[in-house]
């Protein structure tokens, strides 16, 4: 019985004696992590970091303290990586690392480092978005834009910018549900800003390409969202085109109201003149053709349809 009771005294002194080694190499390893960091090594400083909290989780309640230490250092070092990831603008490998600290923080019970990197998440996207729309890359841009209103669809910016990749995509369709989307969330008056350009260049491409019905279409959709003197003076003329000289009136003397001093504004009000001459309205015709009486070019002419309308 004796022999038994020197031989547990001799492995409890041993037990003793490795925990004690283990101790001061958790605490060395955990210190050296600490050292680096101050250094500024934050790759070597992580590592240190990790081994010390293997190791001080298997100390049970000796290594407790330690492992809480490196539970809290640990994702607060990944994401200043990460910080400094965004800085050198390597967007992808930033989220990247952004996504593992948010992994590592809530399962380390750090929230507020995983929040702050959720926030970061979304920032990054948006920075990557931002330089590829500048560079003319639509669609990666487009990608990049709907990862920012996937996770918040109340970014109105976000919305807006969106939108403009998917209209330079050629992407029109989509385009008005995202401008419509910002629009939402207090980017209105950007939002159909955008829309209403985006309406007149395909109005104005339609008038080139002599399909009068849709450039008016295009046009009185631009003209919906922002009124637009570009807009009116297309479907105008495209409306002339199509012989509808009431319609082609009507568009032109919106197009004079809201462009009065345009280069271009004696020649439409002849145009406006000649048409009321032909249907007959008298009284319109020779409104205009009194205001451009001083004109050089449609003077002369003015004043001989006034003539012949007395």
């Amino acid at each position: 019985m004796k022999k038994f009771f020197l031989i547990f005294a001799a492995a409890a002194m041993a037990a003793g004696t490795m925990s004690a080694q283990d101790i001061n190499q958790v605490t060395e390893t955990y210190n050296n992590g600490a050292m680096e960091l101050q250094m500024g090594n934050k790759d070597a400083a992580l590592e240190h970091f990790k081994s010390a909290l293997t190791m001080a989780e298997t100390l049970g309640e000796d290594g407790a303290e330690i492992a809480d230490n490196c539970r809290n250092y640990i994702p607060v070092v990944m994401l200043s990586m990460a910080k400094d990831l965004i800085k050198a603008d390597n967007f992808d490998a930033a989220a990247e690392q952004l996504n593992m600290t948010v992994e590592t923080a809530e399962l380390y019970g750090n929230i507020e480092t995983a929040e702050e990197a959720k926030t970061l998440i979304g920032q990054v996207n948006m920075m990557k978005a931002n330089d590829l729309l500048n560079a003319k890359d639509f669609a990666g841009a487009a990608e990049a834009y709907k990862q920012v209103v996937a996770a918040d669809s109340t970014n109105g910016m976000a919305a807006l910018r969106l939108g403009m990749a998917l209209n330079g995509a050629g992407q029109q369709a989509e385009a008005e549900e995202a401008f419509l989307l910002s629009a939402r969330h207090g980017q209105d008056k950007n939002a159909y800003k955008q829309l209403s350009n985006m309406y007149v260049k395909t109005a104005a491409a339609q008038l080139k390409a002599k399909k009068y019905e849709e450039a008016i279409a295009a046009a009185l959709k631009s003209d919906s969202f922002l009124e637009n003197a570009t807009a009116m003076k297309v479907a105008g003329t495209a409306a002339s085109q199509l012989k509808k000289n009431a319609e082609a009136i009507q568009y032109l003397e919106k197009y004079l109201e809201l462009s009065p001093n345009a280069k271009d504004a004696n020649q439409f009000k002849y145009t406006i003149a000649a048409t009321a001459q032909q249907m007959g309205d008298n009284a319109k015709a020779k409104e205009y053709y009194q205001m451009i009486l001083s004109d050089p070019k449609f003077g002369p002419t003015a004043k001989q349809m006034l003539e012949t309308l007395k």
